[in-house]
């Protein structure tokens, strides 16, 4: 039996214990705190176990250029990238009122910590966990210190392939047993095709001590719902007020009515799944005693006669069912970033920059290394570790992208 922990407190994931449900807000409440607060409601009125944001401290999110690009998308808030992440963007007092706001409301209160530091203050805000965004989950020195905090962890694995997800594990688990790993793809909205439900299996055997989850970015709940019937233990949906606001993440949201059933749904098919054991149950025996088949003479059997096959009559039924939208997206259960993922990985994808000037012919080490959503987009931040001891072939300033071309020795390929 996978391993059972307590996510939040009185709350236990894994094992027999019903799949935890993340309402994902996000940054779908527009940069209005009284639409974050009806959100957190809803989730709420939903049924929901959680109602999650995402927190980030922008300039340890991202380096200058990244903030100062012009942002011309129907979906901006600003001129620049920058002005609108700053609209989106909750004070930490404003973090504070919404967390009061969840408790009065009776519902678990947590965020995504998009840089180091919002993992810091997040840490004192005392949530009950910790998110990992799929943008960090290659991010291994912020990985180590969040496990190291010792709250429990959510790590979302959308854009990584398994050699990157074994990495991923062996690092938390060296400092924290206490995290899930939820199977995700990074596109939004996500088309079936391209969901590999099938990587839940995979995991499983895998990382067969840790409870596994489902992160979707699909249309409607049918898929979310397979995930739990196939054994995820958190089932984490973006949610939405309304699908046509201004965002790209509320195309790929449910709206109450959808959250509201999704719930229903996921708690229909845990009392369905049952326990394993074939037998014929209670409820059965009317049927049974009205339509049970049994042997009939075929033909007249005199008293003493030796019983043959041909003298006996039986009938056979058979029900077969096809779920078409299933079938699609189990997938083949080999993990691996999409190119459905690309836009997703090209905007948000982090990447290694200087956390100060690096002189030509510097010997790396790690505190001379920053990972950040950087313009351009740098080494990958996967690759932090193999940077230590390699030299620089000439001048990187302060927070400028370390690119391949700069570090000695570097191949950009796995293999070479």
């Amino acid at each position: 039996m996978p391993l059972e922990f307590e996510l939040c407190p009185g709350r236990m994931i894994g094992g027999n214990h019903p799949c935890f449900i993340i309402a994902e807000i996000g940054q779908n409440h527009q940069g209005d705190i009284e639409i974050a607060k009806k959100m957190i409601k809803m989730a709420k009125d939903c049924g929901s176990d959680c109602a999650k944001f995402q927190k980030s401290e922008l300039d340890h999110k991202f380096n200058k250029k990244a903030l100062e690009r012009p942002y011309n998308s129907v979906h901006s808030w600003g001129k620049t990238y920058g002005d609108h992440k700053r609209h989106l963007e909750f004070s930490h007092e404003q973090y504070k009122e919404l967390q009061k706001y969840a408790d009065e409301v009776d519902i678990f209160f947590t965020a995504s910590g998009m840089d180091e530091m919002a993992v810091e203050f997040l840490h004192e805000l005392n949530v009950p966990f910790f998110k990992v965004a799929s943008a960090d989950n290659s991010n291994f020195p912020y990985l180590k210190k969040t496990a190291k905090k010792g709250r429990p962890m959510v790590v979302s694995s959308g854009m990584q392939n398994m050699e990157t997800m074994r990495q991923v594990y062996k690092t938390v688990k060296e400092h924290n047993p206490n995290f899930t790993i939820l199977q995700c793809t990074s596109a939004y909205p996500l088309e079936a095709e391209d969901v590999n439900l099938r990587v839940l299996t995979e995991y499983q055997k895998e990382f067969p001590d840790i409870p596994i989850g489902y992160s979707g970015h699909e249309s409607g709940i049918v898929i979310s719902v397979a995930a739990v019937a196939m054994g995820a233990k958190v089932v984490e949906r973006h949610v939405t007020l309304d699908k046509t606001w201004k965002g790209n993440d509320h195309e790929a949201s449910v709206v109450p009515s959808e959250l509201a059933e999704l719930v229903r749904s996921i708690r229909l098919v845990e009392r369905a799944l049952g326990n394993g054991v074939k037998q014929m149950l209670p409820c059965e025996k009317p049927c049974h005693d009205k339509l049970g088949k049994s042997l009939v003479a075929k033909v007249k059997i005199p008293k003493g006669t030796v019983l043959t096959q041909d003298m006996l009559a039986v009938k056979l039924a058979e029900l077969v069912r096809s779920i078409r939208l299933v079938e699609r997206a189990l997938g083949n259960g080999v993990k691996q970033m999409l190119p459905c993922e690309k836009p997703c990985h090209d905007k948000l994808g982090k990447s290694l920059v200087a956390k100060v000037k690096i002189p030509k012919g510097t010997v790396l080490t790690q505190d001379m290394l920053a990972v950040k959503v950087a313009e351009p987009m740098g080494i990958d931040a996967e690759d932090i570790f193999k940077m230590v001891g390699k030299k620089v072939k000439k001048d990187v300033e302060e927070d400028e992208s370390i690119l391949p071309e700069v570090v000695e020795g570097y191949c950009k390929k796995r293999k070479c």
